[in-house]
């Protein structure tokens, strides 16, 4: 694939739309379907495509195996960050109604810390697992 044209290219016009539609669905899972998970995952496709476009060293400069351990274990921190903070203002574990002055602004920015914890560890994980199964070859 890194010496076909086409494919390179399309791949490069298609990765900057798959990393703004993963965008789109981390921020809008509020509100609608999507949320922390799916949007992980298409982060880590649009990057697993780069990586298998231009090589994985060149991926690896980009989103080291490093920085894929040391964002998977901030994200289960801000995951799990968000229930302790509910636990110690009054309430149960990731019960967002204590987290602002009001219980519906509580809910939105608990909900959106906790899918952002969970963005961040998909595309993590899913990229660790890709990099695992790419240095067995």
């Amino acid at each position: 694939m890194k010496n076909n044209p086409i494919i390179k290219q399309t791949s490069f016009l298609l990765i900057p739309v798959i990393l703004l539609f993963g965008l789109y669905v981390q921020f809008h899972g509020d509100y609608g379907p999507g949320g922390g998970f799916q949007a992980g995952v298409l982060f880590a496709s649009g990057l697993i495509l780069y990586a298998l476009i231009e090589g994985q060293a060149k991926a690896e400069q980009v989103f080291s195996m490093r920085l894929a351990r040391i964002l998977a274990a901030s994200g289960l921190l801000l995951y799990a960050g968000v229930g302790v903070a509910s636990m110690f203002l009054g309430a149960n574990f990731l019960d967002y109604n204590v987290l602002a002055h009001d219980p519906l602004h509580g809910q939105h920015w608990g909900i959106f810390w906790v899918e952002l914890g969970v963005g961040l560890t998909v595309t993590s994980v899913m990229l660790s697992i890709f990099y695992a199964f790419t240095h067995f070859k």
